[in-house]
This record gives C-alpha cells, structure tokens and sequence, in this order.
C-alpha cells in the first residue's frame, strides 16, 4: 500500500488514488537553500522554476481567476482613501466569520478532516460563512485539499512548494487546466456531492457573493466594498495562502510526516492555529492542531465553546500512541 493511501486509511477517509498519477516526493535538502526568484526556501528541493505566466495558453477560466484577483487587489490600493471606521468593523466582523467560522473551522476541520460532528443546520451555516471567503463552494475546496494530503509535497501535490514559493503561494491558481490534470477526479468528496445543500452552493456559488456585495454598498456605500470585499477577502487570501507555502517552508518539525510541513507560529496567529502545519499532517483528523498548551489554536478554542454549549460532538483527538508512533526520534 502506497503512503498516501495508508496516510488516508489511518484517518478514516479513503481518498483513491488517481490511476494515471506516479508519485514522486522531493525531499528537504540539506546542503544548501534552494532559490526561487528571490524567496530562499530553506531545506526544500526544488524541481524547477515554473512560471505559470508565459510559454503557454491561458483559457479563459485562467483569465477569469486572474482577473478577479487584481481587481481584489486593486480595491486594496483605495483602502486609506476609503477608510471608516465602521467600513473596517465590517471587515473585521466578515474576517471572523468567513476566515474563523466559515474556512478554518467548517471547511478544513469540519468538512474536510471530519474532525467533529455539528447539527446539520449549523454545519450547513457554518459552511456558508466559509462559501463567502471568496475561496471556492465547499465541494470543490474540500476536494482539493484533500488531494493536498493525499499526494502531499509531490509532483501532483496541488499547490507544493517543490515547484517555488510563489506557485505554492498563488500562482498555482492561475493555471486550471493543471489542476484540472492533478485532481481531476471528485470521488473524494461523495460525502458532499450527495448532500443536496453543497450541490446547490456549487450551483449558485458567485450570486451568493453578489447579494453580500449589494448588501453591504446598501449598508455603507462604497467604503463598504472597499474594505467588506476587497481588503478582507484579499487579507484572507494571503493568510490562507501562507499556510500553503511558508508553512512547507519555514518553521520546525515536531513529528515523522515525511513531508515538508512545517509549525509555523506567526502563521499560526494570523491563521486561527491552522499555523502549527507539521502537527496538522502529523494527525490529520484531530480537531486541535495547536497540540502544545502555548500553542494558540483560536479554532480548537472556538470547536471547544462549540462543545461546551453540546453543539460539537464525536470530536477526534490524537492518543499518546499515535504521538510515540510519529515521534521525530521513536
């Protein structure tokens, strides 16, 4: 049995393998820091540099996520000019909900990992706030990420930094058809695909993001685009980005992944705990990710309240067992 597929048995979700895919991991280098532009990535061995901006076809889904992506941007650039302090609450509030609430919470542990059970209402609600990150419907974030663990840090790895920073980063957006190629198959998230409710977000998932926008220009007018659209999905954007790349990059290891995933504690704040990266791939299915008592893991405090108030149950956590068998020196 490959590694992938054992890593995947051993949490209780069976990803199957794509029949064409020969995997191939490249592991940390030791000698020197290998270079991609002018990011250095410490311990890690880079294939080659690939650039997903020229010497091929763009389609126009390619043109579309790009596009969409600089206007985000370039609704940042009139933040100052913008700024109210109402319009930055907004953010501030949509930052929990859609960030804490909607991806870290609903889409990884929750949908993804199925770290914790919830009340289908509140599971349905919780993976809504997620849908309005801007990041993708459920059926289609789930699925990739769960080839990220499948086939982690090799050549079909979706978003590896075995490719460079900035392919990790973003820029493995960019270019569809290669994911299309990688995970091309949805037979991962049949869990999902037969629930009606994720189907239909799959469906309608950019009017969703319409009724938000013409919600908040009715609430505050333009200020409210500027900062409850562009600033807060973008911000989200590169934190949720950074767990991607610079936690396969930089930070330590606690445990025998045979990865590059890294504990990353700055990441980590910014990110609601989904930082502490290593401890992730280490125990795929827990629900708590900061496993140290200083480790901050806002989500586990947020699944904690959850399960307090008998709202969270079935909550997964990793045994003394499972941490002496992935110890670095067992």
């Amino acid at each position: 049995m490959s590694t992938a597929k054992a890593r995947s048995l051993k949490d209780g979700l069976i990803f199957p393998p794509n029949d064409d895919a020969k995997i191939k991991r490249v592991w940390p280098k030791d000698e020197k820091d290998s270079t991609f532009g002018r990011v250095k990535l410490p311990n890690v061995g880079v294939k080659e540099k690939r650039n997903v901006f020229w010497g091929r076809k763009w389609n126009s889904f390619d043109i579309l996520v790009a596009s969409g992506l600089a206007v985000l941007h370039l609704l940042c650039v009139l933040a100052p000019s913008t700024f109210k302090w109402d319009a930055f609450g907004v953010a501030l509030a949509l930052y929990f909900i859609t960030g804490l609430l909607g991806i870290t919470l609903s889409f990884h542990r929750n949908l993804s990992h199925r770290s914790f059970k919830l009340p289908k209402w509140l599971e349905y609600f919780f993976a809504y706030c997620g849908t309005l990150a801007l990041q993708g419907h459920p059926i289609k974030w789930v699925s990739l990420h769960r080839y990220h663990h499948q086939f982690v840090d090799s050549e079909i790895d979706p978003h590896s930094p075995i490719w460079g920073f900035w392919f990790s980063h973003m820029s493995w957006l960019f270019d569809t058809e290669n994911i299309a190629q990688k995970c091309r198959k949805r037979s991962n998230v049949k869990d999902l695909e037969k629930q009606a409710f994720y189907k239909f977000l799959e469906k309608t998932y950019l009017l969703h993001h319409v009724a938000l926008g013409a919600l908040l220009y009715a609430m505050g007018g333009f200020p409210y685009i500027v900062w409850g659209i562009g600033v807060r999905i973008v911000w989200l954007y590169h934190i949720t980005w950074l767990v991607n790349s610079a936690c396969h990059i930089w930070g330590k290891q606690a445990w025998n992944t045979g990865d590059l995933s890294r504990n990353n504690w700055w990441v980590a704040l910014l990110a609601f705990g989904e930082g502490w990266h290593n401890n992730h791939h280490a125990f795929e299915s827990s629900a708590r990710h900061g496993l140290e008592w200083w480790q901050i893991d806002t989500t586990w405090y947020a699944i904690r309240v959850l399960e307090a108030i008998g709202l969270a149950t079935h909550i997964k956590l990793c045994t003394p067992a499972q941490q002496q068998k992935m110890a670095l020196f067992s």
